[in-house]
């Protein structure tokens, strides 16, 4: 597992997703996925792994993560966090919510974006601010997953990927409908990962 520490507040890890994950989901996990194929267990479990040893470092025990009826996953009192994962590799990020009032992440392949996503990805603004190179890339779109993935827990109001809009080079989310910005972080390897915060307004 590869943890990495942002802007010192936030832990991220990442993992692949290995056969018998599914083992390390708790039986209340267990029970709230019961009708989900095992594939879906295994990238579930996977990622909660990740979680785990992430709170394990700040002092938590080992504990079930559930989610909520909309989805969002659970954390201890004073932690906020994020799951994700792709077809073969998991990723999560916590933080303390004393410095981090909101928390997403996003994992895909390293691959071409679909030809057909553009238009629904991108908005015009971008278009004239990215060359084509980056927008067949899919550095926008997990971005812009983790953007909602953050915004959802905090304002409950869904976001199309039109709402958000990317400054890579200021590591800056645009939230128009919300008026808000949250800090981005984009990392491009083998996967490409995104996050996005909101700091507490002590903390900025």
């Amino acid at each position: 597992m590869d943890i990495i520490r942002v802007d010192r507040q936030i832990l991220v890890g990442i993992r692949p997703i290995e056969h018998f994950d599914e083992a390390a989901l708790f039986a209340s996990e267990v029970a709230a996925m019961k009708r989900a194929v095992a594939k879906v267990r295994r990238q579930s479990g996977a990622a909660r792994i990740i979680a785990r040893t992430l709170l394990g470092k700040l002092g938590f025990p080992p504990m079930p993560i559930l989610k909520t009826q909309s989805g969002v996953p659970t954390w201890p009192a004073g932690i906020v966090g994020s799951l994700a994962h792709h077809d073969t590799v998991a990723a999560a990020a916590i933080a303390e919510t004393k410095a981090i009032g909101a928390l997403g992440i996003d994992i895909e392949p390293n691959e071409p974006l679909p030809s057909g996503l553009i238009d629904l990805v991108v908005t015009s603004r971008e278009k004239s601010m990215y060359d084509l190179r980056l927008l067949q890339r899919r550095d926008l779109f997990v971005l812009k997953e983790a953007v909602y993935k953050a915004f959802f827990p905090l304002c409950n109001e869904t976001l199309d990927f039109q709402d958000v809009e990317i400054d890579i080079s200021s590591n800056v989310a645009y939230v128009a409908k919300a008026k808000c910005n949250f800090s981005i972080e984009l990392y491009n390897s083998k996967n490409v990962i995104g996050l996005a915060y909101l700091k507490r307004l002590d903390q900025r």
